[in-house]
């Protein structure tokens, strides 16, 4: 038998900030918070719990593990919602047939929005 991934884990300065972003970003509902934590959790029980815990340290270097985020309609609607919400567009990358823009969080950390389903060419969404 094999590990299961039980949580995603994400260092930051201020868990209140960076939760807040991504229950925005991914429609997931803060658990519980406080000055060194903050727990989310996706209503729909499909998703990974995601804990974002405070360090002393800053961001320092590029992520090396990020998150892609697969949109319901097209890359260019989530960015523009995602940038509302308090992210920050680092560039487009055209790349092997393929297109996806890279982002950055309220504290810098990347991740990328994959074209979508409304896209040309489209893109099937993970179920």
């Amino acid at each position: 038998m094999t590990s299961l991934v039980s949580t995603l884990t994400i260092d930051c300065r201020d868990p209140r900030l960076v939760a807040d972003f991504w229950c925005a970003a991914l429609g997931y509902e803060l658990e519980e918070v406080d000055d060194d934590d903050a727990w989310l959790c996706d209503p729909s029980g499909r998703g990974w719990p995601l804990l974002f815990q405070q360090v002393p340290e800053g961001k320092s270097v590029k992520n090396r593990l990020h998150l892609d985020l697969s949109p319901p309609s097209t890359m260019r609607r989530e960015v523009d919602r995602l940038v509302d919400a308090g992210a920050r567009v680092v560039r487009r990358v055209d790349e092997g047939g393929s297109y996806w823009t890279v982002l950055v969080d309220p504290e810098g950390n990347e991740f990328c929005v994959l074209r979508g389903p409304n896209d040309d060419p489209p893109k099937e969404r993970p179920s």
